[in-house]
């Protein structure tokens, strides 16, 4: 009889072939057999999955942890806790911290706080900057490094990169696929002072406009075309981004986000206040119907959360003083989940959006597919779970989400990270296992 460290029987199993009844045997957190197991194998550890699907380990693209420097409101343990309890096996962690993340010193010294406290896999997006240009391409291959990533606006001091020839200089140097906020950072600076003399956060889109949008999208994919270099953009909010990033797929990916996809205004700014205050904002119906038609039609490559916590203290400062951002790793999936079983989309296109695609369009080895030799990463859910997503469920530093009081149905009940079950029946595991994730393209 084979032998396996971990044994998942009698679930669902979400293959590239499509939802298979096969068992799952695990050994040295790689996948080492599929099928029917049971009387053939045994195993240290089982899990029974009948009644729930097994996805593969979904992967976040787009969290701020705040560690270092701002971990009164994240920290690499309630960040990555959070991840785990809502059925994320790994994340990417961008880089504006206290210090910056722009040096290799700066990702070593992440990288280091990380180990033995990351409840999931991880890596961190170093900073584009000015001051770091000329050495992207040596800094970007580092081991742990997720790429480079670019704040045209909405970010301050040198990690703001909102003129065209520092763009260049950073687009030259380096081959990675490059992550980008993009927003116009001098129209935002222009049309400040209406929201400063009104303090209405209902005002927040208007300020943060489609132009201001737009313009940089445009601006940074013209930059791209001209030095060559592969984009991905981070959080879409518009229609006519949508319709213009469908016309340069052959070299950008696009991510949306959940909140981007459940909220819309005016209703999110009435009900919520500055909670629902994120960059770029929340906007009206239209918007959100155009990034839903985007994922159908296939313009859409991934779903991050863009986790981004502060303190309800700091967020109930008066508008527009109160900071841009809310808590989203722990509810990415359980959001989306229920989207799944509104109809909005199948299962199988959300784990192509939160498993193969990230994988596939950053090169992260060994991740995002449930198959030989890939490292068992596993995200059980209960599809037809009822839950109500609450503030106490929350495991960030921060303690809220903008879904307290939501009614879902679709819940993640088990995660595995490469083959140990870090949350067993919604329960957390006594030890961390994250490691750092390894790239095609770094060392």
């Amino acid at each position: 009889m084979k032998h396996a460290d971990l044994l998942v029987l009698g679930g669902t199993v979400m293959t590239p072939n499509g939802p298979e009844q096969i068992d799952i045997a695990c050994r040295e957190g790689r996948i080492v057999a599929l099928g029917p197991l049971q009387g053939t194998w045994s195993a240290d550890n089982s899990l029974n999955a009948h009644g729930l699907h097994v996805l593969p380990g979904v992967i976040d693209s787009q969290v701020h942890f705040r560690e270092p420097g701002l971990t009164h409101k994240e920290d690499l343990d309630g960040g990555t806790k959070g991840a785990v309890l809502g059925g994320v096996t790994a994340v990417f962690e961008m880089p504006n911290t206290n210090p910056l993340t722009l040096w290799q010193h700066d990702l070593q010294a992440k990288l280091n706080a990380a180990g033995q406290r990351a409840w999931c896999d991880y890596a961190f997006y170093i900073g584009g900057s000015a001051i770091n240009a000329r050495q992207l391409q040596d800094l970007e291959t580092l081991p742990g490094c997720a790429g480079i990533k670019v704040f045209m606006g909405s970010s301050f001091g040198d990690l703001l990169a909102d003129e065209d020839e520092v763009l260049r200089q950073i687009l030259r140097h380096g081959r990675r696929r490059m992550a980008v906020h993009a927003e116009d950072e001098a129209r935002l600076r222009e049309r400040k002072s209406m929201v400063e003399l009104s303090k209405d956060v209902h005002r927040h889109p208007e300020w943060r406009d489609v132009e201001s949008a737009l313009k940089a999208t445009r601006r940074i994919v013209a930059l791209a075309e001209e030095t060559g270099r592969r984009l991905h953009i981070l959080h879409i909010s518009t229609a006519e981004e949508m319709q213009f990033l469908a016309r340069h797929k052959h070299r950008v990916t696009v991510e949306v986000t959940p909140h981007h996809l459940t909220l819309a205004a005016p209703e999110c700014y009435s009900r919520l206040g500055s909670l629902a205050q994120m960059n770029p904002p929340v906007r009206e119906q239209r918007h959100r119907d155009a990034l839903w038609q985007a994922i159908r039609e296939g313009v859409v490559d991934v779903i991050g959360s863009d986790h981004a916590p502060h303190t309800l203290e700091e967020k109930a400062q008066p508008y527009p003083h109160s900071p841009s951002g809310m808590t989203g790793v722990q509810t990415l999936l359980p959001i989306m989940l229920d989207h799944v079983n509104a109809g909005r989309l199948s299962l199988q296109r959300l784990i192509d959006l939160t498993s193969a695609g990230p994988a596939r369009i950053f090169g992260i080895q060994g991740k995002g597919r449930i198959a030989l030799g890939y490292d068992a990463d596993l995200t059980l859910v209960d599809l037809a779970a009822q839950r109500t997503i609450t503030n106490d469920w929350i495991a960030s530093r921060s303690g809220w989400t903008p879904y307290d009081g939501k009614a879902i149905t679709g819940w993640p009940i088990h995660t595995v990270v490469r083959g140990h079950p870090v949350v067993r029946d919604e329960t957390l595991s006594p030890t961390p296992q994250g490691r750092p994730l390894r790239f095609l393209e770094t060392g």
